[in-house]
């Protein structure tokens, strides 16, 4: 951990006073639960949560070069979004190696990146260095406007009580400008927990009173508050890579399977020719999803084996609240990543049987 002092988001004494156990994360100092983080992924699943994430960075871009500037930066062809969508891309350095995966929304007179909290640093640093020549205007707004989430079947019912008429008619992967709890806002329509849900970009000034509103708004729905400790386990259920487990550096987007995200036919991103010659010369590893055969969990860094050799590692694994059984994600060699492939997990010492099995191991209906 830092020496520096963690940072806070305007919810920060709201989680204190409500239970909220407080850890640090990515620089800041944020809930990992209030109840238990099976209690609250179940709320997800079956109901609704409401999450704060305004420890993610939120940076604005405007000028005449601004999609210029991000289709230099990111992966994907940003030139081709329209004003209302959003996009999932990665800023990747000049090897391949992923800096980070971020969602690039297009708002009717600006860019907005959301960047994962533990990154916004090194992210604002790359910026910085490969501006020149553009004529763009990077504005950081993360403390400024924070966001929140509400996530699960009933996401939807929560946001109209707050008085979102449009929640219905917004498509996956969209974002517009509205009205919500009397306040100005913006509000997007994507997730990181398998499940239909809403996110809502707000003042700071107005933003505990949001939150307030959401809790009550929620009541009626058996909505709960969640923490970062289910956030991961809804994530892995759905497959969703996270920083500093399945993406790093020392990772490329297409070994991630994430090349959906990677237009090489696009302009020349930073990467480009890295990326390019991986996709020629193949044979790389793949982004797998495991079932174990019992109840042990396959922690981070655990060998994965293949008739007794090694032949990769689990980069997040779990015991399923949703589906019962201990799932893991892993990288492994592309001669075992076939679906029905059997191999071991050396978990402290000792072998646990698993199968590879099809991502995601959860889809809702």
């Amino acid at each position: 951990m830092s020496d520096s002092p963690l940072l806070q988001t305007v919810f920060h004494d709201w989680h204190a006073a409500h239970g909220g156990r407080m850890v640090e994360f990515g620089g800041w100092h944020m809930p990992v639960q209030y109840s238990t983080i099976v209690a609250e992924h179940e709320a997800v699943r079956q109901r609704v949560g409401l999450f704060d994430i305004a420890h993610m960075g939120r940076l604005w871009f405007t000028g005449p070069d601004a999609c210029r500037f991000l289709n230099h930066l990111l992966t994907n062809d940003v030139s081709k979004l329209k004003v209302g969508q959003v996009r999932y891309s990665l800023v990747t350095n000049e090897q391949g190696g992923i800096l980070d995966d971020v969602l690039v929304y297009r708002l009717d007179d600006a860019y907005m990146l959301v960047v994962n909290a533990s990154n916004r640093l090194k992210i604002l640093d790359w910026i910085a260095t490969h501006e020149a020549g553009f004529d763009v205007h990077m504005d950081d707004r993360t403390a400024s406007h924070p966001m929140i989430a509400l996530q699960g079947p009933k996401a939807i019912d929560v946001i109209e009580r707050l008085g979102f008429a449009g929640a219905r008619a917004m498509k996956y992967y969209s974002v517009t400008p509205a009205t919500v709890g009397g306040h100005d806002v913006i509000v997007s329509r994507t997730g990181y927990t398998g499940e239909d849900g809403f996110e809502i970009i707000v003042a700071a000034d107005a933003g505990v009173d949001l939150w307030q509103q959401a809790v009550a708004a929620g009541t009626d729905s058996g909505l709960q508050a969640c923490g970062l400790g289910c956030r991961d386990t809804l994530r892995l259920e759905a497959a969703m890579p996270l920083y500093g487990h399945e993406l790093s550096e020392q990772i490329d987007p297409l070994t991630a399977g994430l090349q959906f995200a990677v237009k090489l036919e696009a302009d020349d991103f930073i990467g480009r020719s890295a990326l390019t010659e991986l996709k020629s010369a193949g044979g790389l590893r793949q982004r797998v999803g495991l079932e174990l055969s019992g109840r042990r969990i396959a922690r981070e860094g655990a060998t994965v084996l293949s008739n007794g050799d090694a032949i990769g590692e689990v980069t997040s694994g779990t015991f399923s609240p949703t589906l019962q059984k201990s799932i893991a994600m892993a990288y492994v060699s592309a001669s075992a990543s076939g679906t029905g492939s059997a191999v071991d997990i050396d978990i402290r010492g000792r072998q646990a049987s698993a199968t590879v099995v099809e991502l995601p191991f959860y889809k809702r209906a």
